[in-house]
């Protein structure tokens, strides 16, 4: 046993854990975050607009994921990890003020903000824990965050094209690093069975995070109907986007989305999940971060002619998600349902027609192609017994 498990502070091998309140907390702050991102591209609907959202997005769901495992690594309910925490909800809290103009006027503040939170935290984990062991999974932390800091405030300091390809390239080297489990000269890589320590934790946390979204979807939705009036065709475009959430919702948790922390206990890699969940409901969350921005658009000006912006975020939403599901259920049940496929192909065919109706119809389309997914579901689960998970991992 090392020290740190001595004093409380490391897990290890201790079992399962529930998510803690602390945790809970600290998703409060990324409610405003992904707020602002799918407001962020509301206003700018362009391919600079798209571009700059992909980014913001991958930078907030970063420190939510890292901070997420290392809350996880060790006992939260701990004060220094309390300390950590709350260090990591400020620094979000800075970086969602600064997201409706990172890539302006507040550049440096945006990837002052992210910087900080992540070596921050890294050195204050190698400050608090005792034992070489435990402080080396920090240190690797701190060695990728400090390189990757080079092009995010280096980009914060030019400007036009060149800051998003840095902070692009910023983002890969954080990405990439975790892919690899953090291959750091003279420390090596994270060992597989950290992971394993993570998994079944870090399951609850992703469909937390999740309904966080959508979450976010009813916020942004139900503030765009109260700013803008009562209306017909408003309040009909507030149901719309309500059936949304409730497809997306409904259509996440079906099998795949109730079995997820059955399947990292039967999984032969746990570890493997804990490295590609955070990609696979990256995507899903894009999804709804997309049609929250869409509905927005609607719910403002429903009855306008759907601009070719809006018809493909109205469709792109919907086809995100329904894409990082289909990788969720390939991971779940190694094999993916015909119905997302043949939803992607509708969404795909459907979406230049959508440019010819107003926006209400457009919101309306991308609706049902749910519907269809979440009907399709249904049909083929009556009947059946409970289907085990067979993770492809």
């Amino acid at each position: 046993m090392t020290i740190d498990q001595a004093v409380g502070l490391a897990r290890k091998g201790e079992g399962p854990q529930r998510a803690t309140l602390l945790e809970l907390f600290l998703d409060l702050v990324f409610v405003a975050a992904l707020a602002l991102t799918s407001r962020t591209l509301a206003l700018n609907l362009s391919w600079a607009g798209a571009f700059q959202t992909v980014v913001l997005l991958m930078a907030i769901w970063w420190v939510w994921s890292v901070t997420a495992l290392a809350t996880d690594l060790y006992h939260a309910q701990r004060p220094p990890i309390f300390v950590m925490t709350i260090w990591a909800m400020l620094g979000t809290i800075l970086l969602a003020g600064t997201l409706p103009t990172a890539f302006s006027e507040h550049a440096l503040v945006f990837a002052g903000a992210y910087v900080a939170i992540q070596v921050g935290r890294g050195i204050f984990l190698v400050a608090a824990l005792r034992g070489r062991t435990v402080r080396l999974h920090a240190s690797r932390f701190i060695f990728w965050f400090v390189v990757s800091a080079v092009p995010w405030l280096a980009g914060a300091l030019v400007a036009g094209s060149a800051r998003g390809l840095l902070w692009a390239a910023a983002l890969a080297i954080d990405y990439g690093a975790a892919w690899l489990r953090y291959p750091t000269p003279r420390l090596g890589r994270v060992p597989l069975s950290q992971y394993r320590v993570a998994a079944d934790h870090l399951a609850e946390r992703y469909q937390q995070f999740f309904t966080l979204a959508l979450g976010d979807l009813i916020l942004l939705t139900t503030l765009t109907y109260a700013e803008h009036g009562a209306t017909a065709g408003r309040t009909a475009a507030l149901l719309v986007a309500f059936g949304t959430t409730v497809l997306l919702w409904q259509i996440y948790v079906h099998r795949a989305g109730a079995l997820l922390q059955a399947t990292i206990e039967s999984s032969r890699d746990p570890g493997g999940f804990v490295r590609s969940a955070p990609n696979t409901h990256l995507i899903m969350v894009a999804g709804v971060v997309v049609a929250s921005a869409g509905f927005e658009v609607v719910i403002a000006h429903p009855a306008e002619r759907a601009t070719p912006w809006l018809a493909a975020i109205m469709v792109g939403g919907p086809a995100l998600f329904l894409v990082g599901r289909a990788r969720f259920e390939y991971e779940v049940f190694s094999r993916v349902s015909p119905s997302r496929l043949v939803a992607l192909l509708v969404l795909i065919v459907t979406g230049p027609a959508l440019m010819l109706a107003p926006a209400l119809v457009a919101g309306l389309a991308a609706t049902l192609v749910l519907l269809g997914v979440a009907i399709a579901d249904g049909i083929r689960a009556r009947g059946g017994p409970p289907e085990q998970p067979a993770p492809s991992l």
